[in-house]
């Protein structure tokens, strides 16, 4: 199993985060997805825990047979998923069990990962709901937003609605309002020979994810800004059926 921790900062409060966050994964989501592969919602409904309250349960096939490197095509069926699935209790969140994502044909592949959302700038100890984080297991730690360039870039960008960026070298020392994800990834792949290029080719595609995600979060704050909870929710009920009926399950 390789364990990696990673905290990434972005120039919002924990509210404003908790509707761009759904907002953007249900855009992106949908913008890369096409016939026959994509991410196809299976559940989307409340869920109530006894420690951490109510909260939103989700359960997703990731359908991404094209998008794996030649080395992984060659050992993987033409049709395959992961199975994700989530329990949100923000600000305090879980991504699978111990168990899922499971691969459609492996089913000694699993992800977890516990995230915390803070108001601060990633200059917190641990996390109090997840396994210790410090000190930060090797190859993770605080991630930028501002490297290297991407069609959503940071350095460049100016929100019309909030007034917020561009952001430049140093911006998480003096930009408010300021919040932090703290995520706990950990990765299990328990076949010989295949293990360790495996658990850090996903890493990587994990660390990949969450920058652009990010990115896209804040590029896209005044397409979001200023929606409710009911609004955002009522956005990734309908962006989700286009999806599913775009992919074509």
């Amino acid at each position: 199993m390789l364990v990696k921790e990673y905290r990434i900062c972005m120039p919002l409060t924990t509210e404003e985060y908790r509707v761009g966050q759904l907002y953007t994964i249900s855009k992106h989501s949908h913008q890369e997805s096409e016939k026959g592969e994509g991410v196809e919602v299976v559940k989307n409904e409340p869920h109530e825990d006894p420690v951490h309250g109510p909260g939103q349960f989700t359960e997703k096939r990731v359908h991404l047979s094209s998008k794996l490197p030649s080395w992984a095509r060659a050992v993987t069926p033409r049709i395959f998923y992961i199975t994700e699935k989530a329990w949100n209790y923000y600000p305090y969140t879980i991504t699978a069990d111990s168990h899922s994502p499971q691969c459609s044909f492996l089913p000694k592949f699993s992800i977890y990962i516990e995230t915390k959302y803070e108001d601060n700038c990633g200059d917190s100890e641990n996390l109090p709901e997840a396994t210790p984080l410090s000190p930060v297991p090797e190859g993770g730690g605080l991630m930028t937003l501002l490297s290297p360039p991407c069609p959503q870039d940071p350095r460049f960008f100016s929100s019309a609605k909030t007034g917020r960026g561009p952001l430049r070298e140093g911006w998480r020392q003096h930009t408010k309002p300021i919040m932090c994800s703290y995520k706990l990834v950990s990765v299990k792949f328990e076949v010989w020979g295949l293990q360790t290029r495996v658990e850090q080719f996903v890493h990587k595609v994990i660390r990949d994810i969450l920058l652009i995600g990010h990115r896209q979060a804040f590029a896209w704050v005044d397409e979001w800004c200023g929606m409710t909870m009911e609004e955002v929710r009522r956005y990734e009920q309908e962006t989700q059926e286009a999806t599913n009926e775009l992919i074509g399950l």
